[in-house]
């Protein structure tokens, strides 16, 4: 991947530089992403020179950006080449977190990003990957909220070790609204919270859809750059409700490399590809891709197949986020309270630091390419 593309006109002794030298340096260090320079996509702010030092600040589209650094290299490389090699370079950062809907939108203003993380099945360890998802998101410094839209498992209260905890109430414009709970650096709900967990939730489609409307106007979300919604698995009335209700930007696909998770994922996969719903599919991740035991963490052993997630998103042509290892610290965080972003463990912690980068970068490439988000209008 190419990020800095020098021209042939190199200065190596020129100081007194200028604002138009440096943007006419930088117009060679491109968004990787995007595919454009960062002057064209008007990333660069504050620019400021005192003889050989220029320091400026970059724009990114997310503050979880994980091509920061080398961003940031380009840059230097760029004035340095182009401009003056004498010049001492500060490069900073802010971010400004893409986000492709309408300005007038009603429905959770303050979301930037509406994410749906899916299965076609369950056991996938779906809930898992969203928890961690929006947590490793969080740790990149963006502002995260997860809504734990599976009505009939819920998991998040066992998985941030809040059982039995309940959340309060706040005021919003003059309304009561249910404030979502807080640890780890982001904010949750889910109706694991409302509930005895001992207690079946036994309701017919309408009222579990009706839920899932409460928990994106009834609940005080606030400003968010994402918010990740832990979907149930399959495809039916809640999954309807939730891109009839709010604009999703996107689908992550949660699959196991075994040959019948796969076939219950290419569902997942028709359904949000449908025209009457078109909603657009970020990419997939292919959680227990191998088992590792932690004496032996160079080991890989496939007990469910392998690389069939790899395969799944070659023939719809979607982006192949990851893969997710099958260790015994996963399950004990998520038993625990303790997920394994918010852990000590390292093997695991770089395959979803990994996958959430990739996921990071599908997300503005979609804000960047697509029309604009919207409510789906269907009526299925």
């Amino acid at each position: 991947m190419v990020i800095f593309v020098p021209s042939n006109n190199i200065l190596t002794n020129f100081t007194n530089m200028t604002q138009e030298q440096v943007l006419e340096a930088l117009k060679n260090v491109q968004e990787p992403d995007l595919g454009k320079d960062l002057v064209t996509l008007n990333m660069i702010r504050d620019i400021e020179i005192e003889g050989n030092r220029v320091s400026f600040t970059v724009v990114l589209t997310t503050p979880a950006c994980p091509m920061k650094e080398h961003m940031g290299n380009a840059c230097k490389n760029a004035i340095k080449l182009l401009v003056s090699k004498e010049a001492e370079v500060q490069v900073n950062f802010t971010s400004n977190t893409s986000s492709n809907r309408k300005g007038n939108d009603s429905v959770l203003p303050g979301v930037k990003n509406i994410i749906a993380v899916v299965s076609g099945k369950g056991g996938v360890g779906k809930s898992t990957v969203a928890a961690n998802f929006a947590l490793a998101l969080a740790q990149g410094g963006a502002k995260v909220g997860l809504m734990d839209a599976d009505i009939y498992g819920p998991s998040v209260p066992i998985m941030f070790g809040v059982r039995g905890e309940r959340p309060m109430m706040t005021e919003v414009n003059g309304k009561g609204v249910i404030a979502p709970m807080e640890k780890y650096g982001i904010k949750f709900m889910s109706i694991g919270l409302l509930v005895n967990e001992k207690d079946a939730i036994v309701w017919r489609g309408p009222m579990a859809s009706s839920a899932i409307r409460q928990f994106v106007t009834d609940v005080a979300w606030g400003d968010l750059d994402y918010l990740v919604i832990d979907m149930p698995p399959g495809t039916g009335d809640i999954h309807l409700t939730l891109v009839q209700t709010v604009p999703v930007t996107g689908a992550i696909v949660v699959t196991t490399p075994q040959d019948i998770a796969l076939a219950d994922a290419k569902k997942a996969v028709a359904m949000f590809g449908q025209i009457q719903i078109k909603v657009p599919i970020i990419g997939l991740v292919e959680n227990m891709a191998y088992f590792t035991p932690a004496e032996l963490p160079e080991n890989k052993y496939y007990i469910f197949g392998k690389e069939g997630g790899k395969r799944l998103a070659e023939e719809f042509d979607l982006t192949f986020l990851g893969q997710i290892p099958l260790v015994q610290s996963i399950r004990e965080g998520g038993d625990n309270g303790t997920p394994i972003m918010a852990g000590n463990e390292t093997v695991t912690k770089k395959a979803f630091e990994e996958f959430t980068a990739m996921a990071v970068r599908s997300i503005a490439t979609r804000n960047a390419s697509a029309p604009v988000t919207e409510v789906v209008q269907t009526a299925i």
